[in-house]
């Protein structure tokens, strides 16, 4: 793991769901702020395409970067907040959150911490690297990831879930990798900037369990967005 923390299988309920179009469309909002078009836009291009892939309607995707690019009348400013801490059996996290209010907030973090330890700023992201990270299966007709990953200009990979293999980039070469990689008829997931732990924790079962039950907490706060976790 030792990357983004995903709760597996949080799409079967439709409150999951909820949530799941929730957390997207915060991202699209704070992404269109930088313009409402998605071809000159690039982070709202990777936040437009994670929603289609997650089947956003089309109504609520579009009413998003409106809303984000200011054109309707009501108008909500999120900030980002991260968060830093451990998790139970020391298990260092980062918690990156969208919020309208910031004091509400922290007390909902706070207080989601309680089995673990919140810690101040920069008492974990020291043994974390920014990075951009892309998920994309191979087209159907086969392709080398090694070869794929040098011709695109990534600069690691590593296998991902159900065929998928993870390229990451420089922060500043997202797009420009994203776009190579599409360029050579492979599908992209996901383009994201992430926070890859340098030194993931590995536990037995049971501990493993107890981490993952703190996350999936944490992961059901409406402001919190991304949980990156040194966990291998």
């Amino acid at each position: 793991m030792g990357a983004q923390w995903k709760q597996k299988g949080r799409e079967a309920s439709a409150n999951a769901k909820g949530r799941v179009f929730t957390k997207l469309a915060k991202e699209i909002m704070v992404a269109a702020r930088n313009g409402a078009d998605p071809g000159m836009n690039p982070r709202l291009r990777m936040a437009v395409d994670a929603a289609k892939k997650a089947s956003m309607p089309k109504d609520t995707l579009e009413r998003a970067i409106k809303k984000g690019a200011g054109l309707l009348d009501e108008a909500v400013q999120y900030e980002t907040v991260t968060y830093e801490g451990f998790a139970p059996h020391q298990v260092p996290v980062i918690v990156e959150c969208l919020t309208d209010n910031r004091n509400r907030t922290s007390a909902n973090v706070r207080m989601l911490f309680r089995k673990g330890q919140l810690g101040a700023s920069g008492s974990v992201s020291w043994d974390f690297n920014r990075i951009g990270q892309i998920e994309a299966t191979p087209p159907a007709s086969g392709a080398d990831a090694d070869e794929a990953a040098i011709e695109s200009g990534a600069q690691d990979l590593e296998a991902g879930d159900e065929g998928a293999t993870r390229f990451f980039t420089e922060p500043s070469d997202l797009d420009t990798v994203s776009k190579a990689l599409a360029d050579r008829s492979w599908n992209v997931s996901s383009a994201a900037l992430v926070w890859k732990a340098k030194n993931p924790v590995s536990l037995d079962d049971a501990a493993r369990a107890e981490v993952e039950a703190f996350l999936g907490g944490l992961d059901e706060d409406d402001d919190v967005q991304n949980i990156y976790v040194g966990l291998a």
